[in-house]
């Protein structure tokens, strides 16, 4: 798709940023079944829950703009179930498998951060205030569960290395 201009450049990365969230919401719900653990289970299960409130913020900047999603490939989204879905029925260890799903999660987050933070100058840049503050919105949402996921990736080692170091 051609884009000629900055308001149609701006319909592209947000008709973008919809398509990886709806798909991010799915493979979060995805990465959840194949947690053991209850708490990491339900923190992602929220997060796909969350991703999908971001999906509504999203149909809504469309609303506001007075535009509709164009469709694009989301080969990139593709791409990234095949290797986690792989990679992951290669780890045995309970430890490393919850890590490694936390790792992905956190990755996937970091990559609509940065969607968001693009999307945000370029609403601030469009003069579309509210656009701006859903997106921001959304944005927040990443960056918290990046946080959380930190934390919790930082219990589990501490946990694993008291184990260890009492045994």
């Amino acid at each position: 798709m051609p884009v000629r201009n900055p308001r149609e450049l701006f319909v592209t990365l947000l008709s973008d940023a919809r398509q990886n969230t709806e798909r991010s919401a799915k493979i979060y719900q995805e990465i959840s079944q194949q947690a053991q653990d209850p708490d990491i289970k339900e923190a992602l299960e929220s997060r796909a829950w969350i991703t999908e409130k971001d999906l509504s913020a999203i149909d809504r900047c469309f609303k506001l703009i007075g535009e509709q999603p164009v469709q694009l490939s989301g080969r990139f989204q593709e791409l990234f179930v095949e290797n986690f879905r792989k990679e992951l029925t290669e780890i045995e260890n309970p430890v490393a498998k919850a890590i490694f799903l936390l790792a992905k999660s956190s990755h996937l987050s970091h990559l609509r951060v940065a969607e968001y933070e693009t999307l945000v100058a370029a609403a601030d840049l469009s003069g579309h205030y509210a656009v701006g503050v859903l997106l921001e919105s959304c944005l927040a949402d990443n960056l918290v569960f990046i946080e959380r996921t930190r934390r919790v990736i930082r219990k589990l080692v501490t946990t694993k290395m008291a184990a260890r170091a009492g045994a």
